[in-house]
């Protein structure tokens, strides 16, 4: 592939920017204290904005230069950096690669899934539809696990572009990011139907027992695949702007990898994640027969996990603790009883607090308002160790000095409890 000068020197020059970012020493502040969260001995709490979708009216498109599709993608990678170092006042360490990820394609189930409102589906905005291909129990019988497809030369010649045009200023390497979780439950609902999973949990268990045996021995098959093929990466270090382990966070420890590693990257030298948002109104035991005990000899193969997303789990709490021996990290959503966590949790696990992002996305905020609930979680966890992500922010109301304010304001109050 020829790349223009045009495009060329403006990657260089961001790249540059964020070189010079990148080494100064307020990186390897903020790396050890995630460090030092991660590993239950927390100085104070750590604070982080993911902005998800609303990066869109932070770094809109309209501010991209290059002309390549490929290049502006990873324009946008370097600007969102700047961004996050320029605008937003958290502990998000920023390091000196450039990731390519793996060129990988799946394939379905045996049965795909229609979507309706594809284009919503794959920009992440707006809301679709679909069509479960699981209508009878006969049907479990056509699926099957994903293939996985590895375009190697795909994927080294991305390597080889960004070597080219930023090896000199950035360490490129290929990232191997899994898939977000091991939860399961959404390809469930998206073969069966989110309301007649709910019927079948009392109608007909062992159809939903056969489908998760299959999404259980799927998720082995990649896990498997991509440790075999050396697509694994570790995540005990920083991250991209886009990137994060659990459901937002940092994963910098000393606890990984594993002690016998050897540098090839297995699950056990990883952080792992495992949730269930499409079960938050399936009680305790429900919620352990169909989802939990599927997880977890999947989660017992990764070093570290963390634990939950949007999903209340105050009555799951004791649940995860006793099944989940290397569990580290919970989150606590804007919908969890915040006292119970922290009864729970204590100082024995990371205290993943992720206020309502309701807060700073509506027609108008109330920084008194944001202030306030911030405050008060912080006196719930006192003693727990703490963090404070905000994501899942589909806006800012075009504003996105709002995004700055929060992370200044929880920045500040999180100072003031160190």
């Amino acid at each position: 592939m020829t790349v223009g000068g045009h495009d060329r020197q403006i990657l260089r020059d961001l790249a540059a920017q964020v070189a010079e970012v990148a080494a100064l020493p307020v990186q390897a502040e903020r790396t050890q204290l995630w460090k030092d969260l991660n590993g239950l001995r927390p100085r104070r709490p750590m604070v982080l904005a993911f902005p998800q979708s609303a990066w869109r009216e932070l770094v809109p498109d309209s501010s991209l230069r290059c002309e390549d599709p490929l290049l502006r993608s990873w324009e946008l990678k370097l600007r969102k950096r700047l961004y996050q170092h320029e605008h937003i006042c958290d502990d998000f360490p920023i390091d000196g690669f450039f990731n390519v990820a793996w060129v990988v394609r799946l394939g379905d189930f045996g049965l795909p899934t229609s979507f309706v409102g594809q284009d919503a589906l794959q920009a992440g905005t707006g809301s679709y539809a679909w069509d479960p291909p699981v209508k009878a129990a006969e049907h479990v019988g056509k699926l099957h696990v994903r293939s996985i497809e590895i375009d190697r030369n795909e994927t080294a010649r991305q390597l080889d572009l960004a070597n080219d045009i930023l090896g000199d200023l950035l360490t490129v390497r290929a990232q191997g990011r899994l898939f977000f979780s091991v939860g399961m439950t959404q390809s469930l609902i998206e073969l069966r139907g989110l309301q007649q999973v709910m019927v079948d949990m009392y109608e007909n268990p062992g159809l939903v027992h056969d489908l998760m045996t299959l999404l259980r021995d799927d998720m082995a098959h990649l896990l498997d695949t991509f440790g075999r093929e050396g697509m694994l990466t570790l995540n005990n270090c920083p991250m991209d702007t886009d990137d994060f382990v659990g459901s937002g966070t940092i994963g910098c420890t000393d606890e990984l990898p594993a002690a016998d590693f050897d540098g090839h990257v297995r699950p056990r030298d990883m952080w792992g994640t495992g949730e269930s948002q499409e079960f938050v109104g399936v009680g305790p035991d429900l919620f352990h027969e169909f989802a939990l005990q599927y997880q977890l000899p999947l989660l017992g193969r990764y070093g570290l996990v963390c634990y939950g997303c949007c999903e209340p789990l105050d009555r799951k709490l004791d649940l995860l603790i006793n099944h989940i021996p290397n569990l580290r990290r919970v989150s606590v959503s804007a919908w969890c009883d915040r006292e119970v966590a922290a009864e729970k949790l204590g100082a024995r696990y990371v205290y993943s607090w992720k206020p309502a992002p309701s807060l700073v996305a509506g027609a108008t905020v109330n920084w008194e308002e944001v202030e306030r609930v911030t405050r008060e979680t912080m006196e719930i966890a006192r003693g727990c160790c703490l963090e404070i992500v905000l994501k899942t922010t589909e806006t800012f109301g075009n504003e996105p000095q709002r995004l700055t304010r929060w992370s200044e304001i929880t920045s500040r109050l999180a100072e003031e409890t160190a």
